[in-house]
């Protein structure tokens, strides 16, 4: 007759688990190397093939020369993209931080519910619609027309909801414990948002601005109704400005034959492509190196 124990039976069970776990360990590796490959093939795939295209015709004049006619290079639209891109990160930087700063510690909750809803609902609504409304309220109603600052607006409006709720969460994750020590010792709430609260926040709110950057300068549907187009660099907010990504939307169905139109639509996207990838490289460890300073710190 067979006797077991209770404590035989624990250990043949905490045996069974302690093998799977192994198991899990040895395949997990494997599995997120394959979803590693799975997500940045494409994406590896994407920057080959637009470099294939780009590199072989890009120089130096490409960086330096105006597109005129049929050929020329990116000057201008470099140039206005960086205009545009500078003039909405300053606007939605300026408002997204101090809504974020305003939800996180003085708003009331009913205004803290409905600051948030808006947020959302406002990253969620798509480009072409900030495009229409842009088109109607910055071009027809203040009888603007097309120009650099209504781009600049209306992208700071895209860029907007991520600054403001990226602000948001960093603030509301501060520890607890931080805010509590800090009021204890006689700080003001703006001596605590100044001196404690930013300073744990910060590298999440600088990725978050910088993020919003990176989306707002693969954007085309919001400055092709606001910005127009012109083939020489802005020299005014007042006046009409090419920017990259309209460069790629207004040359890529050109046939080859058709002057350089399609190389300028790859040369285009490749150079968006290093921006965007430079942008992220740099947020990232400008950002590790600040969490670095920061350790034990805020303890």
């Amino acid at each position: 007759m067979k006797v077991t124990t209770g404590l035989g039976d624990e250990l043949t069970h905490t045996s069974g688990r302690m093998r799977r776990r192994i198991l899990f360990d040895r395949v997990i590796g494997w599995v997120l190397l394959l979803a590693f490959a799975a997500v940045f093939f494409p994406l590896f795939d994407l920057i080959g093939w637009v470099a294939s295209y780009a590199l072989p015709t890009m120089s130096w004049a490409t960086l330096t020369q105006n597109q005129v006619g049929t050929g020329g290079g990116l000057y201008a639209m470099i140039w206005g993209t960086l205009v545009l891109i500078t003039l909405g990160t300053g606007i939605a930087g300026a408002l997204g931080i101090s809504a974020g700063f305003y939800t996180a510690e003085f708003a009331p909750p009913a205004v803290k519910r409905i600051a948030r809803l808006a947020g959302n609902v406002l990253a969620g609504i798509p480009a072409i619609v900030l495009g229409y409304f842009g088109y109607y309220a910055l071009v027809l109603y203040t009888h603007w027309g097309f120009t650099t600052l209504a781009g600049g607006i209306i992208l700071g409006v895209f860029m907007l909801p991520y600054i403001f709720r990226t602000t948001d969460i960093a603030l509301s994750n501060v520890p607890p414990s931080q805010r509590e020590a800090s009021l204890a010792l006689g700080s003001s709430r703006l001596q605590y948002l100044r001196r404690v609260a930013f300073p744990i926040a910060f590298p999440t709110i600088f990725t978050g601005v910088f993020f919003a950057m990176a989306l707002g300068l693969g954007e085309a549907a919001p400055l092709v109704y606001t910005a127009g187009w012109s083939s020489t660099p802005v020299q005014s907010l007042m006046q009409p400005t090419s920017f990259l990504t309209g460069g790629i939307w207004a040359f890529y169905d050109f046939p080859r034959s058709f002057g350089s139109f399609l190389a300028l639509a790859f040369q285009a996207a490749f150079l968006l492509i290093v921006i965007v990838l430079a942008i992220n490289i740099v947020v990232q460890v400008l950002s590790d190196r600040y969490r670095r300073r920061l350790a034990g710190l805020y303890e």
